[in-house]
């Protein structure tokens, strides 16, 4: 989720559900050694519980990297080792590492030997012409001997060579039955399964056999799915109004906004909010084409809610009052 998950979207998100754990995107230690700290790990206290994701591969510069983020705050630190870009695997982090287990726990090892908060790691099942059984469980057992004991589990293996990164979010199949089998077979684990999935519906279904669910793509692109979220696995009264959560939303964009950051840098994790639903499309017209121009505020997002609400219509369009036809 690299340029998506960014810290106002993560605030959008905690809007959304007050108990799911939320993600940064990935950040390598080379990042959070030597780049700018105050802008790369900021985050705003509403957003707890939140993670740190990191990429790397030497343990000692991960063991330092999450000593910041746990002095920053955050409540977890997770290593990546599923991501499959050509830009990770040059720096040789992300999906690649799958191949070499034993560096992946000294690397978990360090993390856990320098912080108090959970160090987790998420993976594949494999990738190129690696056994599935043999990578995923090699792996997992290897890092739990190292202390880990949260595993989330993208149910695909990687194509390092031959693939996107787009495609190998799609075209390598899915195997949940694999990691509902690393569960059934490591019960001691925390097993949370990742990949394809779509709805709350989808996640209720493995649940039965996992311990969590990661949501990624469906729930940036359809975030109003966490509305629900704290109704159906928390416990919560009633699931969460998305009309409340913009108005909420509209008292950290207004702070923001006055600290500099340019609206469209927060509307545009608002996009698909109200997918689906009449209006949607206005919605996302105005935030898209009136959130990026100069000197845009709060009144855009304003009128962008007028129109999915359902108020533009009532409205009588300039040009036409005085009886002038259409």
């Amino acid at each position: 989720m690299m340029d998506w998950t960014d810290r106002h979207c993560r605030v959008l998100h905690r809007l959304l559900t007050r108990e799911s754990l939320l993600y940064t995107e990935m950040l390598t230690t080379g990042a959070v050694l030597h780049g700018d700290r105050a802008r790369l790990l900021a985050f705003s206290e509403v957003e707890h519980p939140v993670a740190l994701q990191l990429g790397g591969s030497e343990p000692a510069d991960l063991a330092q990297a999450a000593r910041i983020g746990e002095a920053e705050g955050y409540d977890e630190i997770n290593l990546n080792v599923g991501c499959p870009s050509d830009r990770v695997q040059s720096g040789r982090f992300g999906a690649c590492l799958m191949r070499e287990p034993e560096l992946v726990a000294d690397c978990m090892a360090a993390m856990a030997a320098a912080v108090k908060v959970p160090v987790t790691v998420k993976c594949r099942i494999g990738v190129d012409d690696q056994d599935p059984e043999e990578s995923l469980f090699g792996l997992v057992d290897l890092c739990a001997r190292a202390g880990v004991s949260t595993f989330v589990v993208h149910a695909r293996k990687a194509w390092l060579k031959g693939l996107s990164p787009k495609e190998n979010r799609d075209v390598p199949p899915l195997d949940y039955p694999l990691v509902w089998r690393l569960k059934r077979e490591r019960p001691d684990l925390t097993i949370v399964i990742n990949g394809g999935i779509g709805s709350l519906d989808e996640a209720e279904v493995h649940l039965e056999h996992v311990d969590g669910v990661m949501l990624g793509r469906a729930a940036y692109h359809t975030p109003a799915i966490l509305a629900d979220a704290d109704r159906r696995f928390f416990g919560a009264d009633a699931a969460i109004d998305p009309f409340a959560a913009v108005e909420a939303y509209k008292a950290y964009v207004a702070s923001e906004l006055a600290a500099g950051t340019h609206l469209a840098a927060m509307t545009r994790h608002m996009l698909g909010l109200f997918h689906g639903q009449p209006g949607a499309r206005a919605w996302r017209r105005i935030l898209t084409v009136e959130g990026v121009k100069a000197g845009a505020g709060l009144e855009v997002i304003d009128r962008a809610l007028a129109a999915v609400s359902g108020l533009e219509a009532q409205r009588v369009p300039r040009g036409l009052e005085a009886g002038e036809a259409a």
